[in-house]
């Protein structure tokens, strides 16, 4: 049973949002500041409603509750608090299922009960409804004021333009990325047609960035998602993709992903080169390792498309993508994986991925220290590579430690298919490499067999 500090109404003290002041609950019960008139009232088109308790709850779960209405046995908020003869309150489905379990004693003092009966806390109860009700309308409130600004500033889209226009982009942005209601609001008004109206050919960079800004953080349906894939607009992303700030780049990266999902994009703008230099430069820009991600995301999403695989390989992608691994955290590392083995699955990619020098020995240093999932996308590329050149390809993976590696992945609880994939290669370097080798004949013949 989770350990708590007793209920102690003497000492306790909370915020009760009446002018930033924190009381202590005698004063808070003396002086009426919580439970006063009106608490835990909603008025909506004029109609008072009386708020739920549990909803409230639940709906401020990220919220810190006071200590004195948390209760000790389950550590969430009491709604139906009573308490014991030892002065202890709990929620009373709580002591009720305590008691039905055989104790005869209260949980937080273990002390013995002379009588069993609970009463119920009306005061406590009243204390709890009346602080989540202040709270709770504050949070509406706020939401409300979000909801309402959001509706102003699209409105206001409709009639600003030039440097105003940007500004208003720019403020509808900021609370669009912060408030969730404030995206609803958008999605509700027809905000997400009236900011894919602003992108097009003569649309400047300004508002472009702006406005991608803010439909990267909406929830696209179909027909928006349809809208925005017009060759004018993914022009325009692209652009900015390559000329644009970097919050700007990871934001048009973000969204052509989005776009791409669910439906078979125009290979025309795959393919094209300006996106995949684009892509490139930000997967390489050290200075920002914050894009690394977005653009490795999209990168994938492109390489699925395998008419554009050799695209991606002609504008030099192997080689770096190689060097980065190392230095990749796993999400990345698997991303980079991922594409790397697609790009060997056709001719240009398996030559580019063997003329890197760093290729072998980098993902032959990966093996057992990654997830299997990368390991079967390391194995595979390894494949690849030492199939299109044997002799040579084997000698080296051997040297960088592969067949050490390979016998570890063999012995351990890895899953089958990882566990062949490891016996095909580690074959093939036997029947390729003559020279001594790091295990004996016998330990290797053993293992295969």
């Amino acid at each position: 049973m989770p350990m708590y500090k007793p209920n102690s109404y003497r000492n306790a003290r909370l915020d009760v949002g009446v002018g930033g002041q924190v009381l202590d609950l005698e004063t808070a019960v003396k002086d009426g500041v919580l439970g006063g008139v009106g608490g835990g009232v909603l008025v909506s088109a004029g109609v008072a409603e009386k708020l739920d308790l549990k909803k409230m709850i639940g709906e401020l779960a990220s919220v810190e509750v006071p200590s004195v209405f948390i209760c000790p046995i389950s550590l969430d908020p009491m709604e139906d608090p009573v308490t014991l003869c030892t002065g202890q309150t709990y929620e009373r489905s709580n002591i009720l299922k305590w008691f039905s379990l055989g104790h005869c004693t209260c949980p937080t003092t273990m002390q013995e009960l002379w009588d069993d009966t609970v009463t119920p806390n009306r005061t406590m109860q009243q204390l709890i409804y009346s602080w989540f009700s202040q709270k709770f309308l504050a949070m509406k409130k706020r939401s409300e004021d979000v909801q309402g600004r959001a509706i102003e500033l699209l409105e206001n889209l409709k009639k600003v333009k030039g440097q105003a226009r940007v500004q208003t982009l720019k403020e509808l942005r900021q609370v669009v990325a912060a408030h969730s209601t404030a995206r609803k609001a958008v999605l509700d008004n027809g905000g997400t047609a009236s900011v894919s109206s602003l992108l097009g050919p003569f649309t400047t960079h300004a508002v472009g960035s702006e406005a991608v800004g803010i439909l990267v953080n909406l929830d696209l349906d179909f027909a928006s998602k349809s809208n925005l894939r017009q060759p004018a607009k993914v022009s325009l992303m692209v652009d900015m993709l390559n000329e644009g700030s970097i919050e700007t780049k990871i934001n048009c990266t973000r969204l052509i992903e989005m776009l791409m999902e669910g439906t078979d994009f125009e290979h025309e703008s795959l393919s094209s080169l300006s996106l995949l230099v684009g892509l490139l430069r930000l997967v390489k820009d050290k200075r920002h390792p914050n894009g690394l991600l977005a653009g490795l995301g999209l990168l994938k999403s492109i390489c699925s498309h395998e008419s554009v695989r050799g695209s991606v390989v002609s504008i030099g992608t192997v080689p770096p993508l190689v060097e980065l691994l190392p230095s990749l955290n796993s999400e990345c590392l698997e991303l980079a994986l991922y594409i790397l083995e697609v790009l060997s699955s056709i001719p240009e990619g398996r030559l580019a991925l063997k003329d890197c020098a760093s290729t072998i020995p980098n993902v032959v240093k990966l093996l057992m220290r990654v997830s299997e999932a990368c390991m079967q996308l390391a194995l595979s590329i390894l494949w690849a590579v030492c199939m299109l050149a044997p002799e040579e390809c084997t000698a080296l993976a051997v040297e960088a430690g592969l067949a050490a590696k390979l016998l570890l992945v063999i012995q351990s609880g890895c899953n089958p298919e990882l566990k062949q994939q490891s016996v095909e290669l580690l074959k093939l370097c036997s029947l390729n490499y003559t020279s001594t080798i790091v295990i004996s004949e016998c330990k290797l013949t053993r293992t295969i067999q």
